[in-house]
């Protein structure tokens, strides 16, 4: 599926998708290593149910980035991943709850109907996300 933008607004979304999927990918490399620093079975296996979410997002938002510039993205990891489980689940908590409000303002800035849809139900897992790092913040 192509998406045709007017000029200005395709160099904005693509610089938005880039951020996703930087911040997505980052986010599926952080969570595996959280994952391994978790307390108990029950919180690995929630934080690795959290990561296949972002693997979704990853993948919805790479599609789409591949049908605007017709070539795959190359992501990068942009923060360290996390040595400590009480750090690394504030960490995440502060990342989730900030990729809320992102992908909300794209979500209302975009007119690509798909698009928009798309930051906006990644918005709402994140915002599930957040609350289960809330969760592990004050219970593990």
């Amino acid at each position: 599926m192509q998406y045709h933008y007017p000029p200005s607004s395709e160099n904005n979304i693509i610089g938005d998708l880039t951020k996703a999927m930087n911040g997505e990918y980052t986010a599926i490399h952080f969570y595996e290593q959280l994952a391994k620093l978790a307390p108990t079975p029950e919180v690995q296996k929630r934080i690795l149910e959290i990561r296949k979410d972002e693997i979704r997002h990853y993948h919805g938002f790479a599609t789409i980035y591949t049908s605007l510039t017709g070539h795959p993205p190359s992501p990068q990891i942009i923060e360290a991943l996390p040595t400590d489980f009480k750090s690394g689940v504030l960490a995440a908590f502060k990342d989730e709850q900030e990729a809320v409000d992102f992908y909300h303002r794209v979500a209302r800035q975009c007119h690509i109907p798909y698009i928009s849809e798309q930051f906006r139900s990644n918005a709402a897992d994140e915002q599930n996300h957040a609350v289960w790092f809330l969760f592990f913040m004050t219970h593990a």
